[in-house]
Protein backbone atom coordinates (compact mmCIF):
# COMPACT_ATOMS: atom_id res chain seq x y z
CA UNK A 1 0.00 0.00 0.00
CA UNK A 2 1.29 3.12 -0.92
CA UNK A 3 3.30 5.61 1.83
CA UNK A 4 1.08 6.92 4.63
CA UNK A 5 2.04 10.41 4.03
CA UNK A 6 1.69 10.12 0.15
CA UNK A 7 -2.07 9.09 0.56
CA UNK A 8 -3.15 12.27 3.67
CA UNK A 9 -1.39 14.47 0.61
CA UNK A 10 -4.34 12.77 -2.10
CA UNK A 11 -7.11 12.40 -0.06
CA UNK A 12 -6.67 16.35 1.37
CA UNK A 13 -6.41 17.40 -1.83
CA UNK A 14 -9.62 19.78 -2.42
CA UNK A 15 -11.06 18.58 0.56
CA UNK A 16 -12.55 21.31 2.86
CA UNK A 17 -12.16 19.73 6.47
CA UNK A 18 -11.15 15.79 8.07
CA UNK A 19 -12.83 15.40 11.18
CA UNK A 20 -9.61 14.14 12.95
CA UNK A 21 -7.22 14.31 10.40
CA UNK A 22 -4.72 12.13 13.17
CA UNK A 23 -7.43 9.47 13.54
CA UNK A 24 -6.95 9.33 9.75
CA UNK A 25 -3.10 8.89 9.90
CA UNK A 26 -3.53 6.41 12.61
CA UNK A 27 -6.09 4.13 10.85
CA UNK A 28 -3.92 4.74 7.37
CA UNK A 29 -0.90 3.27 9.35
CA UNK A 30 -2.71 0.31 10.42
CA UNK A 31 -2.07 -1.15 6.67
CA UNK A 32 -5.23 -2.59 6.64
CA UNK A 33 -8.11 -1.23 3.89
CA UNK A 34 -10.24 1.01 5.76
CA UNK A 35 -14.09 1.05 4.85
CA UNK A 36 -15.03 4.57 3.17
CA UNK A 37 -18.84 5.31 3.20
CA UNK A 38 -20.25 7.84 0.98
CA UNK A 39 -24.33 7.93 1.05
CA UNK A 40 -26.84 9.31 -1.76
CA UNK A 41 -30.30 9.62 -1.94
CA UNK A 42 -31.62 9.08 -5.33
CA UNK A 43 -33.67 12.42 -5.52
CA UNK A 44 -32.77 13.22 -9.08
CA UNK A 45 -32.09 10.61 -12.09
CA UNK A 46 -29.56 12.73 -13.73
CA UNK A 47 -25.97 13.58 -12.27
CA UNK A 48 -24.25 16.41 -12.81
CA UNK A 49 -20.10 16.91 -12.42
CA UNK A 50 -20.78 18.71 -9.08
CA UNK A 51 -22.31 15.37 -7.68
CA UNK A 52 -19.28 13.08 -8.65
CA UNK A 53 -16.90 15.19 -6.33
CA UNK A 54 -17.47 12.91 -3.71
CA UNK A 55 -17.51 9.94 -6.28
CA UNK A 56 -14.25 11.63 -7.28
CA UNK A 57 -12.46 11.58 -3.67
CA UNK A 58 -14.11 7.71 -3.18
CA UNK A 59 -12.22 6.51 -6.32
CA UNK A 60 -8.95 8.30 -4.95
CA UNK A 61 -9.47 6.28 -2.14
CA UNK A 62 -10.56 3.12 -4.04
CA UNK A 63 -7.41 3.48 -6.03
CA UNK A 64 -5.49 3.84 -2.37
CA UNK A 65 -6.54 -0.08 -1.83
CA UNK A 66 -9.64 0.91 0.90
CA UNK A 67 -12.81 -0.35 0.50
CA UNK A 68 -15.40 2.02 -0.98
CA UNK A 69 -19.40 1.40 0.27
CA UNK A 70 -21.48 3.51 -2.25
CA UNK A 71 -24.97 4.04 -0.48
CA UNK A 72 -27.84 4.42 -2.11
CA UNK A 73 -30.99 5.71 0.62
CA UNK A 74 -33.78 4.10 -0.34
CA UNK A 75 -35.01 4.49 2.96
CA UNK A 76 -33.77 7.90 3.86
CA UNK A 77 -35.07 8.92 0.54
CA UNK A 78 -38.65 8.27 1.97
CA UNK A 79 -38.02 10.67 4.76
CA UNK A 80 -36.56 13.59 2.83
CA UNK A 81 -33.13 15.32 3.50
CA UNK A 82 -33.94 18.31 5.35
CA UNK A 83 -30.39 19.75 4.75
CA UNK A 84 -30.13 23.41 3.82
CA UNK A 85 -34.55 23.39 2.98
CA UNK A 86 -36.55 26.06 4.03
CA UNK A 87 -39.33 24.20 4.32
CA UNK A 88 -40.12 20.60 4.90
CA UNK A 89 -39.12 18.93 2.10
CA UNK A 90 -41.32 15.85 0.03
CA UNK A 91 -40.73 12.58 0.49
CA UNK A 92 -39.93 10.06 -2.91
CA UNK A 93 -42.02 7.69 -3.60
CA UNK A 94 -40.54 4.23 -3.38
CA UNK A 95 -41.02 4.25 -7.35
CA UNK A 96 -39.09 7.10 -8.11
CA UNK A 97 -36.25 5.69 -5.73
CA UNK A 98 -36.05 2.64 -7.56
CA UNK A 99 -35.94 4.24 -10.88
CA UNK A 100 -33.19 6.99 -10.13
CA UNK A 101 -31.52 4.76 -8.20
CA UNK A 102 -30.83 2.12 -10.91
CA UNK A 103 -29.60 5.71 -13.06
CA UNK A 104 -27.60 6.46 -10.05
CA UNK A 105 -25.59 3.07 -10.31
CA UNK A 106 -24.81 3.32 -14.41
CA UNK A 107 -23.99 6.88 -14.11
CA UNK A 108 -21.45 6.53 -10.75
CA UNK A 109 -19.79 3.33 -12.62
CA UNK A 110 -18.08 5.80 -14.62
CA UNK A 111 -15.99 6.44 -12.30
CA UNK A 112 -15.77 3.82 -9.81
CA UNK A 113 -14.53 0.55 -10.20
CA UNK A 114 -17.69 -1.63 -9.53
CA UNK A 115 -15.49 -4.99 -8.85
CA UNK A 116 -14.27 -2.81 -6.15
CA UNK A 117 -17.63 -0.95 -5.01
CA UNK A 118 -20.15 -2.15 -2.43
CA UNK A 119 -23.09 -1.00 -3.40
CA UNK A 120 -26.12 -0.71 -0.15
CA UNK A 121 -29.18 0.32 0.28
CA UNK A 122 -29.80 1.84 3.97
CA UNK A 123 -33.55 -0.25 3.65
CA UNK A 124 -31.30 -3.53 4.24
CA UNK A 125 -30.91 -2.71 7.97
CA UNK A 126 -33.42 0.04 8.79
CA UNK A 127 -36.49 -2.05 7.74
CA UNK A 128 -35.29 -4.66 10.36
CA UNK A 129 -34.55 -1.83 12.86
CA UNK A 130 -38.41 -2.10 13.58
CA UNK A 131 -40.17 0.42 15.79
CA UNK A 132 -38.97 -0.12 19.09
CA UNK A 133 -34.90 -0.16 17.84
CA UNK A 134 -36.02 3.53 15.84
CA UNK A 135 -37.34 4.47 19.40
CA UNK A 136 -33.84 3.60 20.59
CA UNK A 137 -32.45 5.50 18.32
CA UNK A 138 -33.87 8.46 18.40
CA UNK A 139 -33.29 8.44 22.08
CA UNK A 140 -29.34 8.93 21.17
CA UNK A 141 -30.32 12.37 20.77
CA UNK A 142 -31.90 15.55 22.23
CA UNK A 143 -34.01 18.29 20.49
CA UNK A 144 -32.33 20.74 22.05
CA UNK A 145 -29.07 19.29 20.23
CA UNK A 146 -30.80 18.87 16.78
CA UNK A 147 -32.17 22.27 16.98
CA UNK A 148 -28.26 23.02 17.10
CA UNK A 149 -28.60 22.03 13.58
CA UNK A 150 -27.82 25.60 11.18
CA UNK A 151 -31.12 25.27 8.81
CA UNK A 152 -33.23 23.63 12.10
CA UNK A 153 -32.25 26.82 13.85
CA UNK A 154 -33.68 29.29 10.97
CA UNK A 155 -36.99 27.62 10.73
CA UNK A 156 -37.72 27.68 14.50
CA UNK A 157 -36.29 31.34 14.70
CA UNK A 158 -38.95 32.15 11.52
CA UNK A 159 -41.56 30.23 13.14
CA UNK A 160 -41.17 27.87 9.78
CA UNK A 161 -42.81 24.35 10.07
CA UNK A 162 -40.62 21.31 11.30
CA UNK A 163 -41.93 18.02 11.05
CA UNK A 164 -40.77 15.15 13.36
CA UNK A 165 -39.96 12.83 11.20
CA UNK A 166 -37.24 15.44 10.02
CA UNK A 167 -35.23 15.01 12.82
CA UNK A 168 -34.86 11.51 11.86
CA UNK A 169 -33.08 11.74 8.50
CA UNK A 170 -29.48 12.88 10.28
CA UNK A 171 -30.17 9.53 12.85
CA UNK A 172 -30.49 7.46 10.06
CA UNK A 173 -27.67 8.80 8.41
CA UNK A 174 -25.58 8.26 11.11
CA UNK A 175 -27.28 4.57 12.12
CA UNK A 176 -26.18 3.69 8.55
CA UNK A 177 -22.12 4.13 9.94
CA UNK A 178 -23.33 1.58 12.34
CA UNK A 179 -24.29 -0.49 10.29
CA UNK A 180 -21.72 -0.10 7.73
CA UNK A 181 -19.20 -0.20 10.44
CA UNK A 182 -17.78 2.56 8.44
CA UNK A 183 -14.12 4.26 8.84
CA UNK A 184 -14.50 6.87 6.75
CA UNK A 185 -18.19 8.94 5.95
CA UNK A 186 -17.87 11.55 2.77
CA UNK A 187 -19.98 14.46 2.52
CA UNK A 188 -20.52 18.02 1.08
CA UNK A 189 -19.87 20.78 3.40
CA UNK A 190 -23.02 20.95 4.17
CA UNK A 191 -23.23 17.47 4.95
CA UNK A 192 -21.14 17.91 8.31
CA UNK A 193 -24.22 17.75 11.03
CA UNK A 194 -25.11 14.33 9.91
CA UNK A 195 -21.75 12.84 9.32
CA UNK A 196 -20.70 14.20 13.11
CA UNK A 197 -24.03 12.25 14.00
CA UNK A 198 -22.43 9.14 12.87
CA UNK A 199 -19.25 9.76 15.25
CA UNK A 200 -21.79 10.21 18.33
CA UNK A 201 -24.04 6.99 17.27
CA UNK A 202 -20.82 4.46 16.53
CA UNK A 203 -19.64 5.79 19.98
CA UNK A 204 -23.16 4.99 21.49
CA UNK A 205 -23.53 1.75 20.19
CA UNK A 206 -19.65 0.88 21.06
CA UNK A 207 -17.58 1.00 17.68
CA UNK A 208 -14.75 3.55 17.04
CA UNK A 209 -16.00 7.25 16.14
CA UNK A 210 -15.66 7.39 12.22
CA UNK A 211 -13.48 10.48 10.03
CA UNK A 212 -15.36 12.76 8.79
CA UNK A 213 -14.17 14.22 5.06
CA UNK A 214 -15.82 17.02 3.76
CA UNK A 215 -16.04 17.99 0.18
CA UNK A 216 -16.37 21.79 -0.90
CA UNK A 217 -19.88 22.52 -3.06
CA UNK A 218 -18.38 23.14 -7.10
CA UNK A 219 -19.08 26.51 -8.48
CA UNK A 220 -20.67 26.13 -11.94
CA UNK A 221 -19.54 27.56 -15.12
CA UNK A 222 -20.85 30.81 -14.23
CA UNK A 223 -17.54 30.35 -10.96
CA UNK A 224 -20.26 31.61 -8.90
CA UNK A 225 -23.10 29.86 -7.51
CA UNK A 226 -22.92 26.12 -7.25
CA UNK A 227 -23.46 23.95 -9.93
CA UNK A 228 -26.71 22.97 -10.92
CA UNK A 229 -29.54 22.25 -13.12
CA UNK A 230 -31.91 25.19 -12.37
CA UNK A 231 -29.09 27.61 -12.69
CA UNK A 232 -28.37 26.10 -16.08
CA UNK A 233 -24.50 26.70 -15.08
CA UNK A 234 -23.75 23.01 -15.29
CA UNK A 235 -22.22 20.16 -16.74
CA UNK A 236 -23.97 17.03 -17.38
CA UNK A 237 -22.65 13.69 -16.92
CA UNK A 238 -24.86 12.37 -19.75
CA UNK A 239 -24.60 15.30 -21.61
CA UNK A 240 -23.23 14.99 -25.48
CA UNK A 241 -19.22 14.52 -25.60
CA UNK A 242 -19.52 17.76 -28.05
CA UNK A 243 -21.24 19.71 -25.66
CA UNK A 244 -19.65 18.27 -22.96
CA UNK A 245 -16.43 19.60 -24.00
CA UNK A 246 -17.67 23.00 -25.50
CA UNK A 247 -18.90 23.02 -21.82
CA UNK A 248 -15.82 23.00 -20.17
CA UNK A 249 -13.39 25.61 -22.55
CA UNK A 250 -15.62 28.14 -21.01
CA UNK A 251 -14.96 27.31 -17.30
CA UNK A 252 -13.73 30.99 -15.94
CA UNK A 253 -9.66 31.03 -15.95
CA UNK A 254 -9.61 31.61 -12.42
CA UNK A 255 -11.57 28.17 -11.60
CA UNK A 256 -9.87 25.74 -13.73
CA UNK A 257 -7.39 24.45 -10.81
CA UNK A 258 -10.07 24.21 -8.35
CA UNK A 259 -12.04 21.76 -11.49
CA UNK A 260 -8.61 20.07 -11.22
CA UNK A 261 -8.23 19.52 -7.58
CA UNK A 262 -11.89 18.22 -7.50
CA UNK A 263 -12.17 16.08 -10.46
CA UNK A 264 -9.33 15.35 -12.28
CA UNK A 265 -7.48 12.21 -11.67
CA UNK A 266 -4.24 13.18 -12.52
CA UNK A 267 -1.40 12.93 -9.29
CA UNK A 268 -0.45 15.91 -7.35
CA UNK A 269 3.02 15.43 -9.16
CA UNK A 270 1.26 15.59 -12.63
CA UNK A 271 -1.22 18.58 -11.57
CA UNK A 272 1.39 20.73 -10.59
CA UNK A 273 3.52 20.10 -13.65
CA UNK A 274 0.49 21.33 -15.97
CA UNK A 275 0.02 24.15 -13.61
CA UNK A 276 3.68 25.45 -13.78
CA UNK A 277 3.44 24.46 -17.67
CA UNK A 278 0.25 26.85 -17.52
CA UNK A 279 2.41 29.61 -16.22
CA UNK A 280 5.16 28.99 -18.65
CA UNK A 281 2.07 29.47 -21.36
CA UNK A 282 0.53 32.62 -19.38
CA UNK A 283 -2.93 30.89 -19.81
CA UNK A 284 -4.56 27.94 -18.91
CA UNK A 285 -6.32 27.50 -22.26
CA UNK A 286 -4.43 24.43 -23.11
CA UNK A 287 -4.61 22.99 -19.71
CA UNK A 288 -8.94 23.40 -20.09
CA UNK A 289 -8.67 21.27 -22.95
CA UNK A 290 -6.71 18.47 -21.51
CA UNK A 291 -8.84 18.56 -18.64
CA UNK A 292 -11.83 18.55 -20.63
CA UNK A 293 -10.88 15.44 -22.53
CA UNK A 294 -9.78 13.86 -19.83
CA UNK A 295 -13.47 14.56 -18.33
CA UNK A 296 -15.02 13.75 -21.81
CA UNK A 297 -12.68 10.24 -21.79
CA UNK A 298 -14.01 9.30 -18.56
CA UNK A 299 -17.88 9.42 -19.40
CA UNK A 300 -17.97 8.43 -23.11
CA UNK A 301 -14.34 6.84 -23.90
CA UNK A 302 -11.38 7.44 -25.98
CA UNK A 303 -13.58 7.57 -29.67
CA UNK A 304 -15.63 10.03 -27.98
CA UNK A 305 -13.14 12.26 -27.02
CA UNK A 306 -11.22 12.24 -30.13
CA UNK A 307 -14.26 13.77 -32.09
CA UNK A 308 -15.14 16.15 -28.94
CA UNK A 309 -13.54 19.21 -30.39
CA UNK A 310 -15.00 19.14 -34.10
CA UNK A 311 -18.69 17.93 -32.46
CA UNK A 312 -18.37 21.07 -30.04
CA UNK A 313 -19.05 23.84 -32.54
CA UNK A 314 -16.61 25.73 -31.10
CA UNK A 315 -17.02 29.65 -32.16
CA UNK A 316 -13.62 30.70 -34.67
CA UNK A 317 -15.03 34.04 -35.00
CA UNK A 318 -17.62 36.63 -33.41
CA UNK A 319 -20.78 36.09 -34.64
CA UNK A 320 -20.83 32.44 -36.25
CA UNK A 321 -23.18 30.50 -34.25
CA UNK A 322 -22.84 26.59 -34.40
CA UNK A 323 -25.64 23.80 -34.47
CA UNK A 324 -25.56 22.77 -31.03
CA UNK A 325 -26.42 25.87 -29.08
CA UNK A 326 -27.29 25.22 -25.56
CA UNK A 327 -30.44 26.40 -24.60
CA UNK A 328 -30.97 28.81 -21.10
CA UNK A 329 -34.34 30.26 -20.33
CA UNK A 330 -33.82 33.09 -17.73
CA UNK A 331 -36.79 33.69 -15.43
CA UNK A 332 -37.60 37.49 -14.66
CA UNK A 333 -38.98 38.52 -10.94
CA UNK A 334 -40.63 41.36 -12.18
CA UNK A 335 -41.48 43.72 -14.94
CA UNK A 336 -41.27 42.46 -18.99
CA UNK A 337 -37.96 43.61 -19.57
CA UNK A 338 -34.20 43.27 -18.79
CA UNK A 339 -31.38 45.15 -20.29
CA UNK A 340 -28.48 43.54 -22.37
CA UNK A 341 -25.85 43.42 -19.35
CA UNK A 342 -27.69 41.74 -16.25
CA UNK A 343 -29.28 39.49 -18.96
CA UNK A 344 -25.74 38.19 -19.78
CA UNK A 345 -25.10 37.43 -15.96
CA UNK A 346 -28.60 35.88 -15.88
CA UNK A 347 -27.67 33.33 -18.87
CA UNK A 348 -24.08 32.51 -17.35
CA UNK A 349 -22.47 34.22 -20.12
CA UNK A 350 -21.03 36.82 -17.92
CA UNK A 351 -19.36 35.69 -14.86
CA UNK A 352 -20.94 39.07 -12.75
CA UNK A 353 -22.42 42.37 -13.89
CA UNK A 354 -18.13 44.19 -14.26
CA UNK A 355 -17.61 41.16 -16.64
CA UNK A 356 -20.61 42.02 -18.67
CA UNK A 357 -20.14 45.26 -18.64
CA UNK A 358 -16.93 44.52 -20.41
CA UNK A 359 -17.95 42.04 -22.71
CA UNK A 360 -20.08 44.51 -24.29
CA UNK A 361 -17.73 47.31 -24.00
CA UNK A 362 -15.76 45.53 -25.96
CA UNK A 363 -17.95 45.08 -29.01
CA UNK A 364 -18.02 41.45 -28.16
CA UNK A 365 -21.73 40.78 -27.57
CA UNK A 366 -23.45 39.31 -30.73
CA UNK A 367 -27.18 38.88 -30.96
CA UNK A 368 -28.48 36.45 -33.46
CA UNK A 369 -24.89 36.42 -35.14
CA UNK A 370 -24.92 40.39 -35.39
CA UNK A 371 -23.02 42.57 -33.27
CA UNK A 372 -25.02 44.51 -30.62
CA UNK A 373 -23.55 48.52 -31.21
CA UNK A 374 -26.07 49.79 -29.18
CA UNK A 375 -27.44 49.24 -25.71
CA UNK A 376 -31.05 47.74 -25.87
CA UNK A 377 -33.25 45.48 -23.74
CA UNK A 378 -35.11 42.21 -24.25
CA UNK A 379 -38.78 41.49 -23.47
CA UNK A 380 -40.63 38.94 -21.95
CA UNK A 381 -41.22 36.04 -24.33
CA UNK A 382 -38.41 36.65 -26.74
CA UNK A 383 -35.62 33.74 -27.66
CA UNK A 384 -32.54 34.86 -29.20
CA UNK A 385 -28.96 33.52 -29.91
CA UNK A 386 -26.89 35.50 -27.49
CA UNK A 387 -22.99 35.21 -28.03
CA UNK A 388 -20.56 36.47 -25.40
CA UNK A 389 -16.50 37.06 -26.44
CA UNK A 390 -15.79 33.62 -28.26
CA UNK A 391 -16.43 31.00 -25.92
CA UNK A 392 -19.98 31.69 -24.51
CA UNK A 393 -23.34 31.21 -26.59
CA UNK A 394 -26.79 30.73 -25.34
CA UNK A 395 -30.19 30.42 -27.09
CA UNK A 396 -31.77 32.14 -24.08
CA UNK A 397 -35.66 32.23 -23.87
CA UNK A 398 -36.79 34.96 -21.48
CA UNK A 399 -39.93 33.80 -19.34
Amino acid sequence: MIDVDEQLALLRRGADEIIQEQDLRERLASGRPLRIKAGFDPTAPDLHLGHTVLINKLRQFQELGHHVMFLIGDFTGLIGDPTGKSATRPPLSPEDIKRNAETYKEQVFKILDPEKTEVMFNSTWMNELGAAGMIKLASQYTVARMLERDDFDKRYRANQPIAVHEFLYPLVQGYDSVAMKADVELGGTDQKFNLLMGRTLQKAYGQPAQICLTMPILEGLDGVQKMSKSLKNYVGVSDAPGEMYRKLLSIPDDMTWRYYELLSGLSNQDLAERKAQAQRLGSPQEAKKAFALEMVTRFHGEDAALAAPSSAGNLTALGEIPDNVPEVEVVLDDGDEVHVVPLLRLAGLAQNGKAAKDVFARGAVYVDGRQLEEERSFTRGETVVIQAGKKKIARVTIR
